[in-house]
């Protein structure tokens, strides 16, 4: 029903160091790049001969925490082609008219690139997840004792206990940056802070192997195999997750509306009732209607 491109140009280093410079550098290429980038993906996908498909941008997380491939499985109303980014990409392309409908999970980047603008021509409160910090069994900052998010980042800082951040403008770092800066903390540049400048799976995986912390998104965390990282603390109403469907200004706008009307039912409606590993909803329902 749709075709699906994703990038991560970003090749994970074998050193905290090369990770973080490098993680800089082609973060500012892509920002050059990534408008060549999404025409050359798009132009790749046609999923029919007589059709221009409807080009939906969306996160990493959405592809890794399976909510794409249950988009595809209930064949939604127009053929789509699918671009995966970080979420501040995908705004940036969505603001240039790339795309014709965008769901990203950073609001403050939302509102900056795109809402304020007047880029968008319908905002859908969609759906919500939830961000945990994980770790290493042995907790060695004892996160699993911190009394709110804050507190956990305050302690990972205190004790000087290595951290993955994602480090690539996505949701996630949008959110763990605001964490710290609730903190009164600037981790960058730290020795025990390391930025890999990739997805949400890569940035655990390297969490995993160098017995780290990080920031996850729980449905992602679900279907990310091979990790022993633990769910150490989740209990605040500040890792809620919230994604935000937007209807973006352009030729599509009539098409992407019908494909919000569905999404906001059909779509979301199975979304919520995926669970996770322990029985609790992976999805929670947004409240509100399209505006």
């Amino acid at each position: 029903m749709f075709s699906t491109v994703s990038w991560n140009p970003w090749a994970v280093a074998t050193d905290g160091a090369s990770i973080t410079s490098n993680a800089r550098r082609r973060t500012s290429d892509l920002r050059l790049e990534v408008g060549a980038l999404i025409c050359a993906a798009l132009a790749a996908c046609t999923s029919a001969p007589t059709e221009r498909p409807l080009r939906l941008g969306t996160t990493f997380t959405v592809q890794q925490s399976g909510a794409l491939a249950l988009l595809d499985s209930l064949h939604p109303p127009d053929s789509l082609a699918t671009v995966i980014a970080a979420s501040g990409q995908v705004l940036q392309a969505a603001a240039r008219g790339d795309l014709g409908v965008a769901i990203t999970h950073a609001p403050s980047l939302e509102e900056r690139l795109l809402v304020i603008p007047g880029h968008a021509v319908r905002r859908c409160p969609f759906v919500a997840s939830r961000f945990a910090v994980v770790g290493p069994a042995s907790d060695p900052a004892a996160v699993a004792r911190a009394a709110s998010a804050v507190d956990a980042v305050t302690r990972i800082a205190r004790a000087g206990a290595r951290f993955i951040s994602r480090g690539d403008s996505s949701g996630t770092h949008v959110k763990e940056l605001a964490l710290w800066r609730a903190a009164g903390i600037a981790p960058q540049g730290k020795p025990w802070y390391v930025e890999t400048g990739a997805d949400q799976a890569m940035t655990l995986h390297v969490a995993d192997e160098r017995s780290a912390y990080a920031l996850a998104d729980l449905p992602t965390l679900a279907r990310t195999p091979g990790l022993e990282l633990r769910i150490l603390f989740d209990r605040d109403t500040t890792l809620t997750n919230p994604y935000t469907l937007y209807v973006v200004r352009g030729p599509d706008s009539l098409r992407g509306a019908a494909f919000a009307t569905w999404a906001m039912t059909v779509w979301r409606h199975r979304l919520v009732q995926v669970t996770l590993p322990d029985g609790s909803a992976a999805f929670v329902l947004r409240s509100g209607g399209c505006s």
